[in-house]
């Protein structure tokens, strides 16, 4: 869209993209009159601080729950979506065409992973959720990542951001889905929100792990040195959770 319309009416058009939805969740059927069952009963809203303390609590207490919100923290702080910024300059670097296009591609093919892996999940039933299969292919993200940045082969490039995506998206779902079945029933939509706040919340600080340390040792290197510190936090984490397991 971008290269099509240019940056004003692609932003645009992609904005527009989310109309239909927008327009069918206005009208949309929710709520007591469109339930079959029995009404659940209604989880206390929060009242105040000590709400929120309890369920961290619970949470810490949980080993899935407080690996899986750990590891999401931790990808989101480390890394999270802060290398997409710096895609034109990776582009730029490889040296390969036009750097606007290269740089398209190199988007194209993080999403198409992502594409691919969710429908491959979804349809064949491929890797039930497990912790060890969560923390597996967040360390596959790892590598994958500090292989693209490392990398001067633009194809190269784009197989690894290719199963960037792939593996990104597995960890995620995968970590979101153990959280979900994992936490307490009346405290379930506060416990997705505590993992919600790690994963989406602790992007903040991705800009300045890649990107204030690559103003300073260069992007290349500040996404690899990312990823290693990352790989090194998971694989201790996962460590920790398997001795825990095993003393019982």
């Amino acid at each position: 869209m971008l290269l099509l319309l240019g940056p004003v009416n692609g932003i645009l058009e992609n904005a527009l993209f989310y109309a239909p939805l927008l327009i069918w969740l206005w009208k949309a059927p929710y709520g007591p009159r469109v339930r079959t069952g029995d009404a659940p009963v209604a989880a206390r809203a929060i009242r105040g601080f000590a709400d929120i303390a309890d369920t961290l609590r619970v949470v810490r207490q949980n080993r899935i729950l407080l690996s899986m919100v750990l590891l999401a923290a931790g990808a989101s702080f480390f890394i999270g979506n802060g290398y997409a910024a710096q895609m034109p300059e990776f582009a730029h670097d490889l040296g390969h065409g036009d750097p606007g296009l290269a740089y398209s591609v190199f988007l194209a093919a993080d999403a198409f992973g992502a594409l691919s892996a969710g429908v491959a999940l979804e349809s064949r039933g491929l890797l039930p959720a497990h912790p060890r299969t969560a923390f597996v292919l967040a360390m596959m993200w790892c590598v994958a990542l500090a292989g693209f940045a490392m990398t001067g082969s633009y194809l190269v490039a784009l197989v690894l951001l290719f199963v960037a995506g792939c593996v990104e998206l597995g960890f995620d779902a995968m970590a979101q889905t153990l959280v979900q079945l994992n936490a307490p029933v009346a405290i379930r939509g506060r416990v997705i929100g505590v993992y919600s706040m790690a994963s989406l919340g602790m992007r903040t600080f991705s800009g300045v792990t890649i990107g204030v340390l690559g103003a300073g040792i260069g992007i290349h290197w500040s996404l690899a040195a990312s990823a290693a510190v990352l790989f090194v936090a998971i694989a201790a984490l996962f460590a920790r959770l398997t001795r825990e397991v095993r003393s019982g």
